[in-house]
């Protein structure tokens, strides 16, 4: 019996080797197997097997239960967004040991930081760093050095591996300083419905700056022209855009496959187009 209740208060811990495993598979392999569904939640999802096998080591059904929600649609940045795996496994400790946490909190907190972390990360490394030390090392080129790619490489590949350490060790740190903090799951819901309101604000903005469907189609009645695009930009600017877009949700809503998806939508604006409707 006492045997019993001493495995049951034992608090299972990650280790160091389980975080640097954690990030490095992230660093490494995070985007070397992208889809069109899910995008980087294989990657993702590699990356927490070291804290899932530590954290449901006995406990089979546990280990495909959190494979299971780390296998959802994800895309970041990797450097400025290993915060998240960092923070995700500070979170998935807290939830093994019977915490605040649940499933639901997890995938908040991933959609609501993939997209302003994925911001920062593409504009700072590839914006600006990345800039930087190419115009070094191409300065260095162009006058006969044969080290200006190897010096890119250094620059680049060194700032790389520092922000990701940073990032995921501050990631893994202040998730547990939080977490310890905050006892009242009510607290925690209110942190996680922000995030996921922000998530849908940036999902929203990608959809209005990336998605754009317009028709050419216009009447003319006596001395007027109708134009079709303006009446429907009357209504709601990018009405089309918006259709389609909810086209496309209401059909993997109904677990319609991607492929299948994405072949609709071509013979669709092949046609239009075709008669002129786009």
């Amino acid at each position: 019996m006492n045997e019993t209740l001493n495995e049951a208060t034992v608090k299972k811990q990650l280790t160091k080797k389980d975080l640097i495993r954690c990030f490095l598979i992230w660093e490494t392999t995070s985007e070397s197997c992208l889809s069109y569904e899910r995008l980087m939640s294989m990657g993702f999802c590699h990356a927490m097997t070291p804290i899932i096998n530590r954290l449901y080591a006995d406990n089979k059904e546990e280990r495909i239960k959190a494979l299971r929600r780390h296998m959802m649609f994800f895309n970041t940045e990797n450097n400025w967004g290993a915060f998240i795996p960092g923070l995700v496994a500070s979170m998935e400790e807290d939830m093994a040991n019977g915490g605040n946490i649940d499933e639901g909190m997890i995938k908040n907190i991933k959609v609501g930081l993939m997209g302003p972390l994925a911001g920062i990360g593409d504009t700072i490394t590839q914006g600006l760093v990345k800039t930087v030390a190419l115009a070094i090392g191409v300065d260095m080129t162009l006058k006969g050095s044969a080290l200006g790619p190897i010096i890119f490489c250094l620059l680049y590949g060194i700032y790389l591996m520092a922000m990701g350490i940073f990032t995921f060790s501050k990631g893994y740190t202040l998730g547990r300083s939080i977490l310890s903090k905050i006892t009242d799951k009510r607290i925690m819901n209110k942190i996680t419905d922000i995030l996921s309101i922000i998530g849908l604000t940036i999902a929203g903005a990608m959809i209005a700056n990336n998605v754009n469907i317009t028709t050419p189609l216009q009447f003319t009645i006596s001395d007027s022209t109708i134009v079709i695009q303006d009446l429907l930009n009357s209504i709601l600017p990018g009405l089309l855009s918006v259709v389609a877009v909810v086209g496309v949700f209401m059909s993997l809503r109904k677990n319609t496959s991607v492929f299948k998806i994405m072949i609709i939508m071509f013979v669709i604006a092949v046609v239009c187009s075709l008669i002129g409707i786009l």
